[in-house]
């Protein structure tokens, strides 16, 4: 058959338009949906990792989680309470606008007034300023209540917002007097519907459609090195089966988590890549120890068993964390016995074992009173966390096993994140990715009595509560000397890991899978990037 010139070099144009399109699309499955498009909705990966993609942080992380500069060209300390941040220059939002100090301020100011948000955890950064000033279109002057040595690691979640997005006379740190905003703050629809979606990141939000996808458009005025791709469809599939099934019949470029079982079968299938990276992520239940009646606790004596710290270090006792990681986890995890990984700063060299001991645990169970077990009734997600609904299912069937008759109440996270906020589980399952890469991170969220005032047991929904432990931590955290604070941290988590209000399982391995011709730098803050994803021969 002959072809005509004119129609082959037709046909050629077409198929190099084809392939030029596609080069410049990538589609992305995502393990977990991001909850919203505001950046201070929900301090939780996939929400964080989403929202860094359209709006940037003054401080900024590497894969390995080290600070780099990001919105702020350079930080120091003026003296114990005072920090100077230099913005870099010529940054513009996706609207055209520039970035300027009043973008910041406002930034700090909405944190404060967004009563939709979860749990406190940016106004828990803001609480700690006492004045934020700006003597010069380029600078930041911090001025905090105490000293604060960890103010750089917590502004890298602190997404920088547009201040046009809200009605304002002249932007300064006035808590008492909204800031100057006279208008109504940003609602959480707003960014979703993307009208308030005005960043300063690589890409502009397009659509988002909650559980069918969400579409982004390159930022072609981004300050920084552009990525690689013009759009960016992120598609929500929660089911490790059918993400890989999508990535192998060509639908998905890249998938976050696909089950670690099936890693050998990707490693044999020609055109097919990954990767494995450690991650800071602990996977741990939460109890209620907080209240006498608990909602789904229930033993002979009418008590709440979970106040007891020898009921919670039995039911730790109970749990095969080995066998969870060996056998659900297919080996891509590794047993915690504390809340960050060995060697991590704040950690304890030689933490105490959480070994596997039922025998153990039934004694203790009778010692604290309740010889015959109680009724408990496990929390968890079934779409959030890798292997979250079996994790839970297993964790109830070793809890059995010393006498506590348990239930399995999972749900999707949209669901159940919510409900814990309100304190409506009594042992609820968590995953913390301590993103200051200390230990100081999950003890002030999650351990931490509870006072929203000073920033601290905000994601304490247990209502634990210990003195000690928490005139320790505060020293710690306005400790500025970094040997000093580490010995204080380490007093803190020894008293927790003795109390045990919540009891940590794993720590999960991060796995990414990816067509041929793709790459991706794995992170230990378990992000999933486009710009990160790159093109390889």
């Amino acid at each position: 058959m002959i072809v005509s010139r004119l129609r082959l070099a037709t046909l050629t144009a077409l198929l190099g338009l084809a392939a030029g399109t596609h080069a410049q699309s990538l589609t992305i499955a995502l393990a977990s949906e991001p909850t919203a498009m505001d950046p201070h909705y929900h301090q939780a990966t996939p929400n964080n990792a989403m929202a860094s993609q359209i709006f940037e942080t003054l401080v900024a992380q590497d894969a390995k989680m080290s600070l780099i500069p990001g919105l702020a060209a350079s930080w120091k300390t003026l003296d114990d309470t005072t920090w100077e941040f230099k913005l870099q220059k010529d940054v513009k939002f996706s609207n055209g606008q520039p970035l300027t100090p009043q973008d910041v301020i406002f930034t700090f100011c909405r944190a404060m007034n967004n009563e939709e948000s979860i749990a406190g955890s940016y106004e828990a950064v803001v609480q700690k300023f006492a004045d934020v000033q700006t003597p010069d279109a380029n600078t930041l002057i911090i001025k905090t209540r105490k000293p604060y040595p960890l103010l750089p690691n917590d502004l890298t979640r602190m997404g920088i917002i547009w201040n046009g997005i809200a009605e304002h006379g002249s932007i300064t740190f006035d808590l008492e007097k909204k800031c100057g905003v006279s208008g109504g703050w940003p609602r959480v629809a707003d960014f979703n519907n993307g009208k308030h979606a005005v960043g300063t990141g690589p890409y502009k939000l397009k659509s988002y459609v909650k559980g069918s996808g969400i579409e982004l458009e390159r930022n072609e005025d981004y300050w920084g090195q552009k990525p690689g791709w013009r759009t960016v469809k992120f598609v929500p599939v929660p089911n490790a089966g059918p993400r890989l099934t999508g990535l192998l019949a060509g639908d998905f470029d890249v998938v976050e988590s696909p089950a670690a079982r099936d890693v050998q079968r990707i490693k044999n299938t020609p055109g097919f890549g990954y990767v494995v990276t450690p991650s800071v992520r602990v996977v741990y239940f939460q109890a209620d120890v907080g209240r006498d009646n608990s909602p789904f606790v229930k033993a002979d004596n009418g008590k709440n068993p979970l106040q007891d710290a020898r009921v919670r270090r039995a039911i730790s006792m109970a749990i095969d964390r080995k066998t969870i990681v060996d056998r659900i986890m297919d080996g891509m995890a590794m047993p915690a016995n504390q809340f960050l990984p060995d060697g991590m700063f704040g950690t304890l060299p030689h933490p105490p074992q959480l070994t596997y001991d039922p025998a153990g645990a039934k004694k203790l169970l009778a010692e604290a009173g309740y010889p015959n077990g109680f009724e408990l009734t496990l929390s968890s997600t079934n779409d959030r966390y890798i292997n979250d609904g079996q994790i839970t299912q297993a964790v109830a069937q070793y809890l059995s096993r010393i006498g506590i008759k348990t239930h399995v109440d999972a749900m999707t996270r949209s669901v159940y994140f919510p409900r814990r906020a309100k304190r409506e589980f009594s042992f609820s399952m968590g995953g913390w990715s301590s993103e200051t890469g200390e230990a100081s991170s999950f003890l002030q969220y999650w351990v931490t009595s509870f006072a929203p005032e000073l920033g601290m047991g905000t994601s304490n929904y247990g209502r634990y509560s210990n003195p000690e432990l928490d005139q320790i931590f505060r020293q710690a955290v306005t400790t500025v000397d970094d040997a000093q604070r580490e010995k204080l941290l380490q007093q803190a988590l020894t008293l927790t890991l003795a109390d045990l209000p919540s009891i940590p399982l794993h720590f999960e391995s991060s796995i990414w899978a990816f067509r041929k011709g793709l790459t991706y730098e794995g992170r230990a803050d378990q992000y999933t990037l486009a710009s990160s994803v790159k093109s390889v021969p």
